[in-house]
């Protein structure tokens, strides 16, 4: 398996270009991780992980709280555009994705929260929802 964190970054990348909900709004390319500035609008970059170490379970298995950020990106249309994103990216994620190699434990539902960007002149509206998963893996 990866690192646990970048696990789990593939395994919500992909039920994120699965949601038609969403590569309706954002194309799959532009679902990507990477720094959190956008190159395309709108988009969902994932990025701000950590992995805290929780120690062991039955069977040679290592366990990992895993912290995930998903920034997302539109122009400030009133905010319509990145509020609905994130309700597709938030509805995409309600149910702990389904990943190859490890096992999600414990897995909390998305939270978001909205910020305008500071650069006025871009006009930007920016949203970032977190994750936060319990994951399992044998070693």
């Amino acid at each position: 398996m990866l690192e646990p964190t970048l696990a789990l970054q593939t395994a919500v990348r992909a039920a994120l270009v699965n949601s038609p909900d969403l590569t309706g709004i954002v194309p799959a390319k532009s679902i990507r991780s990477g720094s959190t500035r956008p190159d395309k609008l709108p988009s969902v970059i994932l990025s701000g992980v950590a992995t805290q170490n929780l120690g062991y379970a039955a069977g040679s298995q290592y366990v990992a709280r895993c912290l995930l950020d998903l920034h997302v990106w539109a122009v400030d249309d009133g905010i319509d555009t990145a509020w609905q994103i994130g309700f597709a990216v938030c509805n995409a994620l309600r149910d702990a994705p389904q990943p190859d190699g490890f096992a999600i434990d414990e897995w909390e539902k998305p939270s978001v929260r909205w910020m305008r960007d500071p650069d006025p002149e871009k006009s930007l509206c920016h949203g970032v929802v977190s994750l936060s998963a319990i994951v399992r893996w044998k070693v």
